[in-house]
């Protein structure tokens, strides 16, 4: 998805059935968000792809008439009610049908809204990370970017220093500026997504 394009414009283009590229930038944003989910769930790869297909066509019903006013609420809480509810519509049909959802799918389901509702944010967070990432990656010197990914995965500054054929005063500067960077995109993609920006 263009990182340019608003959420709130895509979700006006969006309205529009036949705007297959609004579609495509949709699922292409919030695709990998909602298998991701479903997987922490406990579903299997499979069902989760069947999730998220359902989630497509729940919103391609709805979005017609659907106007996103931020005043209201976030469009993040309004998605994750559709995964939730398309989740809950993927389970009880399987398990009426007996196609043999595993246990630990169903179990993972009956925990409370609480954890469902901190799972999404956890993963809500995790996809602005990785959009956030990849916007980085593609406006900043590549070797900086594997410097700072190596600290994200663990790696000590003197580590990575040695890695890279760096100072560990360089490491620290550029671990600052892309942390800093991070942080603005991440917060530019949340007003963005709520209609602010």
């Amino acid at each position: 998805m263009n990182p340019d394009t608003t959420r709130a414009s895509l979700l006006l283009r969006m309205r529009d059935p036949d705007d297959h590229r609004a579609w495509h930038d949709f699922d292409a944003a919030y695709g990998e968000l909602i298998v991701r989910y479903c997987r922490a769930r406990g579903l299997q790869l499979s069902d989760a792809e069947d999730v998220r297909q359902l989630v497509m066509l729940s919103l391609s019903k709805s979005m017609p008439r659907f106007e996103y006013r931020p005043e209201i609420g976030r469009f993040r809480d309004y998605l994750r009610r559709t995964v939730r509810n398309a989740i809950t519509r993927y389970m009880q049909r399987h398990n009426n049908d007996e196609i043999g959802i595993d246990t630990i799918a169903l179990e993972s389901m009956s925990v409370g809204d609480d954890a469902m509702d901190a799972e999404w944010d956890r993963q809500w967070t995790q996809l602005h990370c990785r959009t956030a990432l990849r916007s980085l990656r593609r406006e900043s010197d590549p070797r900086h970017v594997d410097v700072f990914e190596r600290l994200l995965n663990g790696d000590s500054i003197q580590c990575a220093a040695e890695s890279f054929g760096m100072s560990p005063e360089s490491v620290r500067k550029i671990k600052q500026r892309a942390k800093q960077r991070l942080q603005a995109l991440i917060a530019r993609q949340l007003r963005q997504e709520d209609g602010l920006d």
